[in-house]
């Protein structure tokens, strides 16, 4: 496995890179529908797949990304839990030492249906005997943290310190994002939590409504007064920041790309941002990186298992610097993604790719038997 962090490592450095807390489902995917189901109607998918999902979006495309990762979740004790604790543990490599497992506890699960670039979902879920955050305790050592400020115990409390407060007093980074208000109130309380945050994720739409802003660049400064680096990710339209430890200010255009699934693209996103902002890249290439990873992921289908690993990124970049594109565009991404010929050569061969995601025998994937 490439290790993008292989020169920051000491004897006595952090145990993981990123330490994760949270709900995993077992993921149901449905793809290639030409519409939603209307009552009383049946719609045929041309595919489907199944995956771990909800916080295991995070933890799998950060550990293909060659992060050391750790993650606290609660699983039951059926089928579903076997296969989701067996992909994350066995084959993703996620260290699950925190991690619980309840008797007779149904596993939460979704099923997601992706049509056109967007996807509605159907949950069952029962709350966890112990809430996540319970089976934390003191969190690892670790050089990074993601936590959804809508579903953390508040930070920042001087007498009650949430996990990520530790975490952060033991020199983690903690890189926040947030999740859509039902409510509608947007609570601007929630960017309290700031203070104690090195970084803020948002998507456009959650930004503007939460910083009360018409645009997503008005979003981004109001944040980056809150936080040393703001980041609003804005679909379509690319991802902007600014880093305010480094001074630099960057905006990249999204890549063209026929999405077939758009779920987990966010956490995939996330972890491009954190493997970037640990190794020191400049904030550009950040965010072209982050970008990229999303791009690559949305391509597939199945959320998790759909993330690429740096066998697909090395894939990527050959196939674009030695194309024969000399469009505007073609030569843009070559501008763009020209960083990445220092990476790649050291990516050895046989690097991680990423896996299909089924929990059948075989894939249900056109040409795959």
């Amino acid at each position: 496995m490439y290790d993008p962090l292989a020169s920051l490592r000491t004897a006595d450095g952090p145990e993981f890179d990123l330490f994760l807390c949270g709900t995993v489902f077992l993921d149901i995917i449905f793809t290639g529908m030409a519409a939603m189901p209307t009552s009383g109607t049946e719609v045929m998918a041309e595919g489907m797949g199944s995956s771990p999902g909800g916080i295991a979006n995070l933890a799998i495309a950060s550990s293909r990304l060659g992060l050391r990762t750790s993650l606290a979740a609660a699983f039951g004790d059926d089928d579903y839990a076997d296969f989701c604790w067996r992909t994350l543990s066995e084959q993703e490599h996620v260290d699950l030492g925190r991690s619980r497992r309840f008797d007779q506890w149904h596993s939460p699960v979704t099923v997601s249906m992706a049509v056109d670039r967007d996807r509605s979902m159907v949950t069952h879920a029962h709350p966890s005997p112990v809430p996540p955050p319970d089976m934390v305790g003191p969190p690892p050592r670790c050089r990074a943290v993601i936590v959804d400020l809508s579903h953390v115990a508040t930070m920042g409390v001087p007498d009650r310190p949430s996990w990520p407060d530790l975490a952060r007093k033991d020199g983690a980074l903690v890189f926040a994002d947030v999740g859509w208000d039902p409510s509608g109130e947007w609570s601007t309380s929630i960017l309290d939590q700031l203070a104690s945050c090195h970084a803020f994720m948002p998507n456009a739409t959650e930004a503007m409504a939460y910083t009360r802003t018409a645009t997503a660049q008005d979003a981004l400064y109001a944040l980056a007064d809150r936080v040393p680096l703001a980041v609003v990710t804005n679909g379509a339209e690319g991802a902007l920041a600014i880093d305010a430890t480094t001074g630099e200010e960057a905006q990249v255009p999204a890549l063209r790309v026929a999405a077939l699934d758009p779920t987990g693209a966010g956490d995939v996103f996330g972890a491009g941002l954190v493997v970037g902002t640990l190794a020191g890249w400049p904030l550009e290439n950040r965010l072209a990186f982050a970008a990229l990873c999303s791009s690559l992921a949305v391509q597939q289908f199945g959320g998790s298992l759909a993330a690429p690993g740096w066998g697909d990124i090395a894939d990527w970049w050959h196939e674009i610097r030695d194309s024969n594109d000399h469009s505007s565009y073609g030569c843009s991404l070559k501008r763009r993604y020209a960083f990445l010929e220092e990476i790649v050569p050291t990516v050895p061969v046989g690097a991680v790719h990423r896996a299909a995601a089924t929990i059948a025998r075989w894939a249900d994937v056109e040409g795959t038997p």
